[in-house]
Parts: C-alpha cells; structure tokens; sequence
C-alpha cells in the first residue's frame, strides 16, 4: 500500500462569523486548500465534509455536493463525516481510506460547523444530544461529565487545581500567535481560578468557546504528492475507537478508553512510541481533557499528567509541546472543523509552516475526541523524508 501523503492545508478564521453559514464557511475553507495544494478543483475525485450538525444547528443538509457545486469540483464524489465533535479525526480517517484504498488519487477533506447564532442553551443542548437518551433525559450535559472527572481525577491523585489552570493559560498564551484563534489574548492563573464556575470545580476558562469556523487538507499518494511539491506530510499511522457510550459504566472515568485503544492502532501502524512524537495536538474541550489525553496516550504515566503541565513539560519549548495552535481552549471548537484542524497545525508544524509558533518537529500527532470520549481517532503525521 502506498503512503498517504498530505500536500495542502487551510484554515479559516475562527470565532462568530456574522452573516456567513455553513456553506460560505466550508467553500472559504476549501478554496484556500486548493490554492494552497496548487491543485485545480477539477482534479478532485474524492471531497469528504466532516460536519456533525448542520441540520440541528440551520436547518442545512445536503452541504457536501452543495459544496462540490460551490468548488466546481462536479463530479468528485462527495459524502458527509459526523461523527460528533471527532467528525474532523473521523474526516482525516475517510480521507486517508479513500486514498489508501486506491479509491482515490486526489482527495480533500474539508470540515466545518456554525454556531454561534444560537444561544449558548441551544448550542449546548444540541450537542448533549450525542449523550445516551437515559443520560440526556435527566439533563446531563459534557460540560458536567468534565466537571465530575475533573474533581475525581483532582482528589484521587492529589492534583492541585491550579494544574488546571495551566493549561487553560498555556493554551491561550499560545493562541496569541494564530491568526485564526478565536481568542488571540493570554490570561493568567488567577484569572482563570476567579473566573465564573460553570460545572464545580471546572470554571469558565476550562472551557473552549462556541465557534464558527472551517479548516481543510488535501490528501493524495506519496507519489502523486512529489508531481506537487517536495515539502509535504505522510500519515504514518491513524486509528479509531470507542468507548462505552454511557460514561458511568466506565471502570474508572479518568481513563478514555477510546484514546487508549487508537492511540495503540495508530502507534502500531506508524512503528512509533510515544516518546518519538516531537508535537501534539489534543481535545482540550476541557482542560481536564489534555491530562486525560496525554495519559492515555502514553505521554505520562497514569494520574501524572498534570506534574508534567506544572513543569512547563507541554510548553511550546518544553520537551513535547502540546496544542501549539492555543487548542480547542484559545483557538475555539466548531465542532466538524477541530479534528481537521488539528491536522493543519500538525501538517504547518511538520513543513515548518507555523510561524511564531514553529517548533523544532520531524513526528506530530493529533487526538480528537467525540464527546466524553464516546469516540476518538489518533493521527500520526510525518515530515516526508
């Protein structure tokens, strides 16, 4: 089987997009990445949309061969990835099948979502409708589930909290530095320990905003990438999983079974560990979510995570530096766009594209989770040699 290789990516703003809908989002995003890649629209066999809600949120279905109109890539095949908030992982994962497969020699991904036109109770509501109907019904929401996790993991590994405020500043200090973040502003630790509880004893800064925004990569054989350019990322190794979809079932809620199950997958394809991996990308949904993450991928040990956040370990020149994009925290979340952009930051890192937020990396990875990690697809991307 021949390497997939990625030779383009983009990334729209990201934050409230007045008076544009999702179709106006996705065709942005999908046009910087055809100009990015250098291919011509028409070259496009294969056009992948990873969007998890766009008929809840406007009442707009039919959005990929909408948008294959709107690209003038008639008559690329066209198909919608929803796979929750991981819609983007699971993006990466059909755009890399369709290539690997030999289904398809040229194929973009693009992922988008529009938000915020509604309230935050809608948007929230919209979302927690991916929970089990007999947790949804009793008015659960993930913003609750982080906040249970949060003070568990807290008590049962003697974490302080201002552990978790860390990253919340860490994320957002690395924000500043993207264009495209929703919030290019840092705060500080007493900021975010001041700031409004929202799920005890997670506050309003543990939180990632409510978003408009799309990204997109352009995915292709090694072979066919080398016709484009010479700078270009391989997807060494990708996996997905799932966990139980009723979060209380779980044995112990502090490890995602999902991270660890793809994480495996995709260490396994790539012949990596964690140790090789020089950037990542995370879900930081919730703060508490980059500490679950980098335990179950192998970057820390168990109930651990969080003295490597208090040693500057994850910061941008830490010795792995973690969402160096501002993550889900700074950088926003519109739901179908965050996994894919993910793979953006991961791809500009890789080709030394990343401006002011450039670090020194051959091997990146990104984790997107669906949910409370009722879903997650691990990416592993190379710098091609």
């Amino acid at each position: 089987m021949e390497r997939v290789a990625i030779i383009g990516a983009s990334m729209t703003q990201f934050g409230q997009r007045e008076d544009e809908w999702i179709l106006d989002l996705l065709a942005e995003g999908g046009l910087a990445c055809l100009d990015d890649s250098g291919v011509d629209a028409a070259d496009v066999e294969h056009l992948y949309v990873s969007n998890m809600a766009s008929g809840e949120f406007e009442g707009q279905t039919g959005v990929p061969n909408a948008l294959a109109h709107d690209l003038d890539a008639v008559p690329a095949y066209t198909q919608r990835i929803d796979q929750t908030s991981s819609s983007g992982g699971a993006g990466i994962y059909a755009a890399w099948q369709s290539v690997a497969s030999g289904a398809s020699d040229m194929t973009l991904l693009v992922g988008g979502e529009k938000m915020t036109h509604r309230t935050t109770g809608e948007a929230t509501d919209i979302i927690a409708s991916l929970t089990h109907p007999a947790e949804y019904k009793t008015g659960v929401t993930l913003p609750s589930f982080a906040g249970l996790t949060a003070r568990h993991y807290l008590e049962k590994y003697d974490a302080p909290r201002e552990s978790l405020a860390k990253v919340a500043v860490k994320n957002h200090e690395n924000g500043v530095d993207n264009p495209n973040a929703q919030f290019q502003k840092e705060i500080d630790e007493e900021t975010a320990l001041e700031s409004p509880i929202v799920a005890n004893p997670l506050r309003l800064y543990d939180f990632c905003p409510i978003t408009d925004g799309s990204a997109a990569l352009m995915l292709c054989p090694e072979s066919v990438a080398e016709e484009y350019t010479d700078e270009y990322v391989v997807v060494s190794g990708i996996d997905g999983a799932t966990d139980t979809h009723v979060v209380h079932e779980r044995e112990d809620p502090t490890v995602m079974g999902g991270v660890v199950e793809s994480g495996k997958g995709a260490y396994e394809m790539s012949g990596r560990d964690p140790d090789d991996i020089d950037v990542a990308e995370l879900h930081d949904m919730f703060t508490i979510l980059e500490f679950l993450q980098m335990e179950g991928l192998g970057f820390a040990e168990q109930g651990e995570a969080w003295k490597l956040v208090e040693e500057g370990h994850t910061e941008r020149d830490g010795e792995l530096p973690i969402n160096t994009s501002g993550g889900l925290k700074s950088k926003g979340h519109p739901l179908g766009a965050s996994g894919v952009a993910q793979g953006v930051e991961i791809y500009e890192q890789l080709v030394g594209e990343a401006g002011p937020r450039q670090v020194d990396a051959d091997v990146g990875l990104c984790c997107n989770v669906g949910g409370f990690g009722n879903c997650v697809i691990t990416t592993i991307m190379e710098a091609a040699q």
